[in-house]
């Protein structure tokens, strides 16, 4: 995303954009010139493509020798005036003497026999080279404009992401803890090693959860953290398995992301299951979008508590809309096989080096 910062900078494509521009309209005013002057097209196109182009270098290379507005990236108050009109001046100098050199005639001996005519010339190229230099300045701030607004968009974006991160952590931690409160009275070894593994997850959670987008191998080294974590209390009734293909390790994902479905599945499908069940986070691969499922083999949506609205889908729903927009979706459903179960599918665009 370009800021305003860097459309204030010299830019080659920009250069060649305006200079195609200033050349096309150049063909329009030889082509009537030629009509009008009954002058030779070949020539005239000469003479207008020189003045038009040396007026269109003095006034657009000219102004990143000056302060100028951020907000057009033209010289502020009157230099911007001042350089239209010395850049016009010296410019149409310039390519009259390129004109003349390659007519092997001199322009200046129309002023001597033909002194309206020469007026007329001189005042259809002020006239055009002031409307084509309007045209760029209104150019210039309504793609400053743009920029600037793309350039919030983002920060807002990212202080969304953030909020939603902060409000995400402290979610999982209340339940940890309200947990491990219980296993404190009942079984103290084992809330110990729950603590142990909180630590730790903590520990490891704390810094990549900064960070708008880290690998997917991150991502899934988080959800083992949890995983084991949740595994000290629920014991042998938690079996996961974790699917990572080496060649989607690198793909940069939002960080928390799985983590809150990991949770819903464990919280809503596996612990009210007496036998508990199977947890799979796995990722593919699907033509150009990768594909995150977490697939629990407990109670199914119907006898689960809650409508798949929980806190944590939501967030993950505000997530992936504020960072992807409609390229990603996030749909959650029953298993749809004989060992019952939820699903929770994560579509986001690939990302392709």
């Amino acid at each position: 995303m370009s800021s305003a910062a860097d459309i204030n900078r010299p830019n080659v494509a920009s250069f060649a954009r305006h200079g195609a521009l200033v050349a096309a309209f150049n063909v329009l005013i030889a082509l009537m010139l030629s009509y009008v002057t009954e002058r030779p097209l070949l020539l005239q196109m000469v003479y207008s493509e020189a003045i038009g182009l040396s007026i269109w270098a003095f006034i657009d290379f000219g102004r990143f020798a000056f302060p100028r507005d951020p907000r057009t990236g033209w010289p502020r108050g009157w230099r911007g005036l001042a350089l239209t009109l010395v850049g016009i001046v010296f410019g149409w100098l310039l390519g009259i003497s390129i004109g003349d050199a390659y007519c092997q005639c001199s322009t200046w001996e129309l002023l001597s026999y033909a002194p309206r005519r020469f007026a007329a010339y001189v005042t259809l190229t002020l006239v055009v080279s002031a409307l084509i230099s309007l045209y760029f300045y209104n150019h210039g701030r309504e793609q400053r404009h743009r920029a600037q607004l793309a350039e919030a968009e983002g920060e807002a974006s990212l202080s969304k992401l953030t909020l939603l991160q902060s409000q995400l952590e402290p979610h999982m931690l209340f339940n940890t803890l309200a947990n491990l409160r219980v296993l404190i009275g009942v079984d103290p070894p084992r809330a110990q090693l729950m603590l142990d593994r909180l630590i730790a997850y903590l520990r490891a959670t704390l810094n990549a959860s900064r960070a708008t987008l880290h690998p997917l191998s991150a991502e899934f080294a988080r959800v083992d953290d949890y995983v084991q974590l949740m595994k000290v209390r629920m014991g042998e009734r938690l079996l996961p398995r974790l699917e990572l293909p080496s060649e989607l390790a690198a793909q940069p994902v939002p960080p928390l992301l799985l983590q809150p479905l990991v949770e819903n599945a464990i919280k809503h499908g596996l612990e009210p299951n007496v036998n508990g069940g199977k947890l799979i986070v796995s990722a593919t691969r699907d033509r150009d979008q990768l594909v995150l499922s977490v697939r629990d083999t407990g109670v199914g949506l119907g006898e689960s508590s809650g409508d798949g609205t929980r806190f944590g889908v939501q967030q993950v729903r505000e997530r992936l809309v504020t960072l992807y927009g409609d390229k990603a979706t996030l749909e959650l459903g029953s298993a749809g096989d004989a060992e019952g179960g939820t699903m929770a599918t994560v579509r986001v665009p690939l990302y392709s080096p």
